[in-house]
């Protein structure tokens, strides 16, 4: 299969939002779909709609970016990426650029979308929340996968010595 072919059906949700700061909620979510897919403009901005509706946003499809919290702008980010009716999501660290209060919220969502069932791969920090939604989660350093399994086996029974130093310095640091 053609990489482009590929790309076309996944949605990338970017820790920082990546959200174009000229254009509206509504322009910033059908903007792929209209361009790379070619979706015709009141198709698109229906699906923009609903979605918007059901991530408590309708009120906001005519603000830009900046007027919106850290929280807002990330599930638009998130509206954005599922506009094309993606088979799977990519979200990289869509928890690290918020408020410790507005993280639930977000992986509140990304708890709904799995209920779902949408497929997602999840670079994230938040290991409890890894260890309760996750079917598999892969362990990384130096940017390299060094171990995988099941949530249980990882976070309970580490085989790589990486894996076991990570777990117990997020352990040392919720004593402190």
């Amino acid at each position: 299969m053609r990489p482009d072919r590929v790309r076309r059906r996944l949605g990338m949700v970017f820790q920082g939002y990546n959200l174009f700061p000229h254009l509206t909620v509504l322009e910033n979510i059908v903007l792929a779909p209209v361009r790379a897919h070619r979706t015709p403009r009141e198709e698109a901005e229906a699906r923009a709609r609903r979605l918007l509706d059901r991530f408590g946003l309708a009120d906001r499809a005519g603000e830009r970016p900046d007027r919106l919290s850290g929280g807002q702008q990330q599930r638009v980010a998130i509206v954005r990426a599922l506009a094309t009716g993606p088979r799977a999501l990519l979200l990289d660290e869509v928890t690290s650029a918020l408020d410790p209060e507005l993280v639930g919220e977000v992986l509140a969502l990304v708890r709904d979308l799995k209920a779902d069932g949408m497929t997602m791969v999840l670079a994230t920090h938040e290991m409890s929340f890894a260890a309760e939604v996750a079917d598999e989660v892969c362990f990384l350093h130096d940017g390299l996968i060094v171990e995988r399994g099941t949530p249980q086996r990882i976070f309970e029974a580490p085989e790589r010595a990486e894996t076991r130093r990570f777990l117990r310095r997020l352990l040392e640091a919720r004593r402190l």
